[in-house]
């Protein structure tokens, strides 16, 4: 296929579905990944498209909103208490004896611990708050290894993602900064998005808890499609999300 065409094909499919991953662009122009990255940069330096980490946007309409700022763990827990509660509720019931558990740093993940009941479940966590937390509630658990990071107060990095992948979860609970159609599963900082990749790839069940604010948000790093993990939120906004069998509403 000529660049012109696929160039055409890409800004087509942009503007019709306002967000588009790579892999999908891969599929639909019969090129590789980085034939499709170099089309995308050149239009995007034409001002054709906006290109983000995992694919591209549209430069024109209603537009995912883009997520360049992260906020930090106290920030994030005053946000929607009452939506990341019921989320946590859910999640917890989720959890059974003989369970080996993955639980992501965040807000509602330290939820989802404050409301476990009692099981004969083991733990991994990369966020030191929540292990102390499952630790204080009598459950075994284990920390990676890895650098701490204070904003979100995780571990991560590449000794973290390879102290996780010799691990067989049976489930993992993740958070997440964005949730879109075409962009999939994101977050800001690509370190702690390789941890959550490391983890749902060793993991037989995975839950990615979030709430409606996190729908039709883009954040740097994609980690996971929307078709690949189950999503438990408290409230389904928009109804092109109704659509995925994996998406749980609980309120």
């Amino acid at each position: 296929m000529l660049t012109e065409e696929r160039f055409s094909i890409i800004i087509d499919t942009v503007n019709r579905e306002k967000s588009v991953g790579i892999n999908r662009l891969c599929e639909l122009l019969g090129a590789s990944v980085s034939t499709v990255r170099r089309d995308l940069n050149t239009l995007d330096e034409m001002g054709k498209i906006i290109k983000v980490h995992g694919g591209a946007v549209t430069v024109n309409g209603d537009l995912p909103q883009l997520e360049a700022i992260e906020r930090n763990i106290e920030e994030k827990a005053v946000m929607f208490p009452e939506e990341k509660t019921a989320i946590a509720a859910y999640a917890s019931q989720l959890i059974e004896n003989g369970d080996f558990v993955f639980i992501d740093a965040g807000t509602t993940t330290a939820k989802l611990i404050e409301l476990l009941p009692q099981r004969d479940a083991t733990f991994v966590t990369n966020a030191f708050t929540n292990a102390k937390m499952l630790a204080q509630r009598g459950f075994r658990v284990y920390l990676p290894a890895g650098e701490i990071k204070l904003s979100t107060e995780a571990i991560i990095g590449a000794e973290c993602v390879m102290s996780l992948q010799k691990y067989n979860f049976t489930k993992c609970f993740l958070g997440a900064n964005g949730v879109s159609v075409n962009a999939g599963i994101s977050t800001p900082d690509v370190n702690e998005a390789r941890v959550k990749e490391a983890v749902i790839a060793n993991s037989s069940k995975s839950f990615i808890l979030a709430d409606h604010s996190k729908f039709d948000k883009i954040s740097s790093v994609t980690f996971a499609q929307i078709s690949k993990v189950q999503i438990i939120t408290d409230k389904i906004i928009d109804a092109k999300y109704a659509e995925f069998k994996s998406i749980k509403e609980v309120m």
